[in-house]
């Protein structure tokens, strides 16, 4: 009896070495046909139908020669740009920071924009995204994915925002007006979160699948990375280490009157400065949380700094940051754990190792402790990150019709 043959499977090859071949040249660069074909395994001829297919779809284009031996130059062949673009949007309480990236995950537009005298998100959020585009050169039309990094809780069933303490004018159905008003797939993604989605990608946790990124800044969050896929619970709240009732702090009873939650308390930005102040780091009072942050990390390099004047206080830092991560591990046993936000990177080694002693003191559980390994905007990269990805499923996924 002959095997019976799978419906589609040719085209399914097809397509499955379109992806491999694009995937190529966006890590390496402009390749040959013939060094496509090495490196997939394919054929001449198959490489050169499978170029010839991705060059009339508009995916790949010619970019120059490479000089060989006897006869004509090779044609050299990489993705092209503008075949498609995101944007990646960092929404905080003060100001929205928008991004644009072409499918190669080159950057070419970012905007910047207050957002202290509106009462329009939608508004504020569209001319961020219409901006990023146009200084990139992009069609709003050529846009496919605009990902949104927000404070709070994402409902992972609507995708929407149901809790977000700093944004009070974010709300329940904001997804849906702004899907509609800019009239492309738009995504919500936790801040913190999308923040280990960069730190997975090119910081401290690379190549490494299980870790939790531990966010202290104005205030503080957890992001679960378990087998390389964020964790997100049930209604999104996993991760929202601040209302962890830990001991040395009061725990608030009814959460939606703004109380702040126990954890936070102990180690958010207010508390980072009242630790430094007791122990002679001073620093002026600010009233807006990202200068709050930013001199709650001031006090922790002004710290380490000091040297062995500064110990006692980076012991009592550490001390209490241990009670979450401690609280946390003993649940996942994670072998990592980053210390990121303004204060968790400016702690660096001299934080994360006291962290990491104190955790192994009062648990069974020893996880590595380190400081992040990105020092510019981790929350825009992983909103660019997590919508390429999705970009080029869609993209590449389609190139055989």
């Amino acid at each position: 009896m002959s095997a019976t043959r799978l419906p589609g499977t040719p085209r399914l090859l097809r397509a499955l070495n379109d992806r491999a071949a694009l995937e190529l040249l966006l890590e390496r660069g402009p390749l040959t046909r013939a060094r496509i074909g090495e490196l997939t395994g394919l054929s001449k001829v198959t490489a050169s139908q499978l170029v010839e297919r991705l060059e009339e779809r508009g995916l790949v284009a010619r970019v120059g020669e490479q000089a060989g031996g006897r006869g004509p130059n090779a044609q050299l062949y990489a993705v092209r740009p503008g075949s498609a673009y995101v944007v990646g949007v960092d929404v905080g309480a003060e100001r929205v920071v928008a991004a644009c990236a072409d499918i190669t995950g080159t950057v070419a537009g970012r905007v910047e924009q207050s957002t202290k005298d509106t009462d329009d998100p939608v508004g504020v959020v569209h001319n961020a995204v219409v901006q990023a585009a146009s200084s990139a050169g992009a069609e709003l039309s050529a846009v496919r994915r605009v990902v949104l990094g927000t404070p709070g809780l994402v409902d992972p069933q609507t995708g929407d925002i149901t809790f977000a303490f700093n944004l009070p004018r974010w709300h329940s159905g904001l997804l849906a007006a702004l899907r509609e008003d800019l009239d492309t797939p738009v995504v919500f993604e936790n801040d913190v979160n999308l923040a280990a989605v960069a730190e997975a990608q090119s910081g401290a946790a690379q190549g490494t699948s299980d870790f939790v990124l531990v966010w202290v800044d104005a205030g503080v969050g957890l992001a679960i990375m378990l087998g390389g896929r964020l964790h997100h619970g049930s209604s999104g709240a996993a991760g929202e280490i601040g209302y962890l009732p830990v001991p040395g702090a009061p725990i608030p009873r009814d959460v939606s009157k703004r109380a702040k939650p126990a954890f936070q308390q102990l180690v958010g930005a207010d508390a980072v400065r009242a630790v430094a102040a007791e122990h002679g780091f001073a620093t002026p009072k600010a009233a807006e949380q990202g200068v709050a942050a930013a001199r709650a990390a001031e006090v922790v390099r002004a710290a380490i700094a000091a040297g062995t004047a500064g110990g006692p206080m980076l012991d009592e830092l550490a001390r209490r940051l241990a009670l979450g991560v401690a609280s946390t591990c003993v649940v996942l046993d994670p072998p990592l754990v980053v210390l990121a936000g303004a204060v968790g990177q400016a702690g660096g080694a001299a934080l994360a190792e006291r962290v990491q002693h104190e955790v192994a003191a009062i648990t069974l559980v020893r996880p590595r402790v380190v400081t992040t390994g990105l020092t510019e905007e981790p929350i825009l990269r992983g909103a660019l990150r997590t919508a390429l990805d999705a970009v080029r499923d869609e993209v590449f996924g389609s190139t055989v019709g």
